[in-house]
């Protein structure tokens, strides 16, 4: 009776490992799925697949010279994965420490700054002036921080009005903000090289990508020939946008609600709602 015990103890703790370990495998393999699913990479792991098939098939059916070249070329096959999919492992390991670790969470007055940048991009795209603004999340972008002119300045409507401007020194190149600080301008961004990306987006709107492909930053990007206002995040660009649904976005993107300013339609509008106001105050002030 105690040997029926023992083994019946000994198959159940096996059958428990061995639901445990598939559990754990499906999850894994499920997180992956989830992690290429609509990406660029979801095409080639099912290359991939196919490749690991036919090598499979050529094992069973003993095709010697190709078991051997698949046996030789085996061992280096798993370094040429790492450097194929490199963007997707980077992007699950930093998703992986974000879920390990308290978020950060948002200063309530980074929220108010990105308003600076809404009424920055209006004026860029009223006077066509080309501009490229990166905000970083939680993917640090101090690599490319350092490519540019280190500034670590207080964001402002006026300092982004400046640095962008066509005469100034600073003009070329990106913004990169760090929550409501502006930590260096003139940065070098790397270019997305998707190839599904329209023929017509030049340079400033690949970089914008390319960098939200390369990490969870949010691009706001402003067309030099057309004025048109583009917001980039993930790979995917979001073009032709309004100042107010650029702020939305922004608001969704950073998970914090703001309440909807006025968003002057042109600067002169903007100039006349001061003089007004102004009058007022002074008028006001007279009656007092």
């Amino acid at each position: 009776m105690l040997e029926f015990l023992r083994h019946f103890a000994q198959v159940t703790q096996s059958s428990w490992g061995s639901i445990v370990d598939i559990a754990l495998v499906a999850a894994l393999i499920y997180q992956i799925l989830l992690l290429i699913r609509g990406t660029r990479a979801a095409p080639m792991l099912m290359g991939v697949g196919a490749l690991a098939v036919a090598f499979y098939i050529a094992h069973v059916s003993n095709l010697r010279t190709l078991d051997w070249l698949v046996g030789t070329m085996l061992p280096y096959s798993i370094f040429a994965l790492i450097v194929i999919f490199q963007i997707e492992i980077r992007h699950a390991l930093a998703r992986l420490g974000r879920k390990l670790t308290f978020s950060r969470g948002m200063p309530s007055n980074v929220s108010d700054a990105y308003d600076d940048i809404v009424l920055a991009a209006n004026l860029f795209s009223q006077n066509q002036t080309g501009a490229l603004i990166v905000i970083e999340r939680e993917i640090g972008l101090r690599t490319y921080i350092e490519s540019g002119v280190a500034m670590d300045a207080r964001l402002s409507y006026d300092l982004l009005a400046t640095i962008f401007r066509p005469s100034a020194p600073l003009h070329d190149g990106a913004v990169i903000l760090q929550k409501d600080r502006i930590a260096a301008a003139a940065c070098f961004l790397p270019l997305s090289m998707n190839p599904l990306l329209s023929t017509q987006l030049g340079t400033r709107h690949r970089a914008g990508i390319g960098i939200t492909e390369e990490t969870d930053a949010i691009s706001v990007i402003v067309s030099e020939e057309t004025g048109a206002i583009s917001l980039a995040v993930s790979g995917a660009i979001e073009r032709d946008i309004t100042p107010e649904k650029l702020r939305q976005r922004l608001s969704e993107l950073t998970r914090r609600y703001v309440a909807q300013p006025s968003v002057p339609s042109s600067i002169e509008s903007a100039a006349m709602d001061n003089g007004q106001f102004a009058g007022e105050s002074g008028t006001r002030k007279a009656e007092r």
